[in-house]
C-alpha cells in the first residue's frame, strides 16, 4: 500500500541539515501491523510524518520516492505521492499523534473535534452535524467509551481517556492506513494494555494496515506482524517480528532485545553504551560502529547495504556480507 525507495528527508536548521531519514527503503503491506522501533532521535516520528504527507518547513524531501496505492470511488487503484496523499486524510490514511495531553484542542469540546475531522467532501459532512453526531455516538459505544466524553473538554479527561479519544478520532471513518506515533507513551501499564488491545482489535475488525512507532520493543513483540528497526536515520533491520525476536541479526537489534526484562530473570539488564551520532554531521560508514561490540575495521568508513539474509528478513551490517553474496 505504501512504498519508500531511498527516501531522504532532512530538517533545514541554522546549524545545518539534520539527516532525520536518510535513504530508507521498505514496503508497507495491506492488512498488517508494522512496528517501527529505535531509540529517541533515530527518525521514527519524522518517518511517520512523511508517510502521512505532513511535510512542512523546516522538514523537506531531499531525494528518493514515496507513493501510495489509493483506491478511488470507482474501485480502481491509482498511485499517489506527496502532496496528493494529504487530500485523503482521515478517509484513506489517518494519524494518531503522540502526546495526548497536548494534541487535543483545549478550548473545543471533543464533539466539535470530531466534526472538524470529517473532510468537506465526505457524505457525513454533507448530511450535517446531526448525522456526524449519530455516527460518532454509535462508534464510541462500539469502543465501549462513555458517550459523555463528547461534551467534555480535554482537560476534563484522564490521560488514558484522551488517548482513547485520539484512537477513536483516527479510526471512526475506517481509514485503510492508521499511523500511530508512540500511542502508549506516559501511560501506566494497565492503560497501555487497554490502548494496545483497542488498536489491534480495530485493525482486525477493519482489516486495514496499522503502523505503530514505539521505542518499546515489548509493545512491538505483542502486536506487530513485521518490524523495522531504525538507527540514526537509517533502516538497519527489517522483517517478520517473530523472526527478528527469534534470530536478530544486527548487533543493535540484538542489544535492544537483550535489554528487555524477562519474567523470572533477575539478572541485571545491560544498556547500550554511548549515544547516537549527531545527525547534522553523521559519521561515514556504519552509524552504529562507535557503539557496536562487533565492530570491524572497515565499518568506520564503508556503509553497509541493506541485504536480504532470509526470506523477507533484511539487515544492514557488514557481518553478513559473505552470507548475502
Amino acid at each position: 500500500m505504501l512504498r519508500l525507495r531511498e527516501l531522504k528527508c532532512y530538517y533545514d536548521t541554522t546549524r545545518g541539515l539534520v539527516q532525520a531519514v536518510d535513504g530508507v527503503s521498505f514496503d508497507i503491506l495491506p492488512d498488517e501491523v508494522l512496528g517501527i522501533a529505535g531509540e529517541s532521535g533515530c527518525g521514527k516520528s519524522t518517518l511517520l510524518k512523511v508517510l502521512y504527507d505532513y511535510i512542512q518547513p523546516p522538514l523537506h524531501i531531499v531525494s528518493g520516492s514515496y507513493e501510495a496505492d489509493f483506491p478511488d470511488s470507482n474501485g480502481k487503484v491509482k498511485t499517489i505521492g506527496p502532496g496528493a496523499i494529504r487530500e485523503h486524510w482521515w478517509e484513506f490514511i489517518s494519524y494518531i499523534p503522540q502526546g495526548s495531553m497536548s494534541v487535543l484542542n483545549p478550548v473545543i469540546r471533543i464533539e466539535n473535534q470530531f466534526f472538524d475531522a470529517v473532510p468537506k467532501s465526505h457524505p457525513l459532512k454533507v448530511a450535517g452535524k446531526t448525522a456526524i453526531r449519530e455516527r460518532v455516538t454509535a462508534y464510541l459505544k462500539e469502543l465501549e467509551l462513555p458517550v459523555e466524553v463528547l461534551r467534555s473538554y480535554p482537560h476534563q479527561l484522564s490521560g488514558g481517556m484522551k488517548q482513547r479519544v485520539l484512537v477513536a478520532l483516527g479510526t471512526f471513518l475506517h481509514p485503510q492506513i492508521v499511523l500511530a506515533d508512540e500511542p502508549t507513551t506516559a501511560l501506566d501499564v494497565v492503560v497501555q494494555k487497554g490502548i494496545l488491545l483497542m488498536l489491534t482489535e480495530l485493525q482486525r475488525q477493519m482489516e486495514n494496515t496499522l503502523v505503530v512507532v514505539s521505542h518499546d520493543m515489548g509493545v512491538h513483540y505483542q502486536i506487530s506482524d513485521r518490524l523495522a528497526i531504525m538507527y540514526a536515520g537509517k533502516l538497519v533491520e527489517y522483517g517478520p517480528t517473530e523472526a527478528i525476536f527469534d534470530n536478530p541479526f544486527h548487533p543493535y537489534t540484538q542489544m535492544l532485545i537483550q535489554s528487555l526484562p524477562r519474567v523470572g530473570d533477575r539478572s541485571q539488564r545491560v544498556g547500550i553504551s554511548g549515544r547516537p551520532p549527531n545527525l547534522i554531521d553523521p559519521p561515514s560508514g556504519c552509524r552504529f560502529a562507535a557503539r557496536c561490540p562487533k565492530v570491524m575495521d572497515h565499518c568506520a568508513h564503508q556503509e553497509p547495504a541493506l541485504m536480504e539474509i532470509e526470506p523477507d528478513h533484511y539487515v544492514s551490517c557488514h557481518l553478513y556480507g559473505a552470507r548475502a553474496s
